[in-house]
């Protein structure tokens, strides 16, 4: 197990890509805390999973775009498994809606990029002092924050393409610490993200356009994240790495 004894931090890691990450993580050795907000029954069947793979976790409710919240998750995390975190990984996000530029409003505006994008800051923030040299960052972009993304999922792209940024940014003023952080920009995935947002119609089409002619799997992508916050990666930081079957390339 590549990661035994290590300390793991999920954001939204009760349900789709977030569970998949805890419970490969879990597997690997590492003590995970799963992070959750809409749904207590998600994080225990995330709980159940991790535990049937002989993992050890902790579910806490918060929500990241509030500071009282990310510090109570620092809190549960200190309180259970020590002072010591060598692995974040920031999943929490979400599209909420396609709105057009018309249908927009300010709070609109604030629920994507304060869930896509401050959270991702301020929960690193507030868990990078628990982190060392080895320590390990993983944030969820998107591949919509490289090619702007569909309809009406310009905020969501825009709040993916901040992460991008942040990413190779603190890549450079993390570095010399010792701590690498690095970015996943998944493509199409089949998860409840598409199931509410994106037509059956679309979801095909980009699929036969895919050179690997089908939607990705949560358990793939959790295979890439295990790979950047563990050993094999040491010598990658600043990277936001596509995982979409071959769908865009960069």
């Amino acid at each position: 197990m590549k990661l035994k004894g290590k300390v793991a931090v999920v954001t939204g890691g009760a349900r789709d890509i977030g569970r998949a990450v805890s419970v490969k993580l879990a597997k690997e050795g590492a003590k995970v805390v799963v992070n959750y907000f809409d749904s207590e029954a998600d994080s225990e069947i995330t709980l159940t999973a991790i535990k049937e793979v002989g993992g050890e976790a902790i579910a806490v409710f918060g929500d990241v775009t509030k500071q009282s919240d990310i510090d109570n998750l620092v809190s549960k995390t200190k309180e259970t498994f020590g002072n010591h975190v060598d692995i974040l990984v920031n999943v929490a996000g979400g599209l909420f809606a396609r709105k057009t530029v018309e249908e927009m409003d300010e709070a609109f505006y604030e629920l994507v990029m304060n869930v896509n994008f401050k959270g991702t800051v301020f929960v690193t923030k507030a868990f990078k002092p628990l982190m060392s040299e080895g320590g390990a960052i993983v944030n969820f972009a998107s591949q919509a924050g490289r090619d702007g993304g569909g309809a009406g999922s310009a905020l969501y792209a825009s709040s993916k393409g901040a992460v991008m940024t942040l990413t190779r940014n603190w890549a450079k003023e993390f570095g010399p610490q010792g701590i690498r952080i690095n970015a996943v920009c998944p493509g199409m995935i089949a998860t409840k993200f598409h199931d509410d947002f994106t037509k059956d119609q679309v979801r095909q089409n980009v699929a036969n356009a895919t050179p690997l002619r089908r939607e990705g799997r949560a358990e793939e992508v959790a295979d890439l994240v295990v790979y950047l916050a563990g050993p094999e990666s040491s010598f990658m930081t600043g990277n936001c790495v596509d995982i979409n079957g071959g769908l865009a390339f960069s």
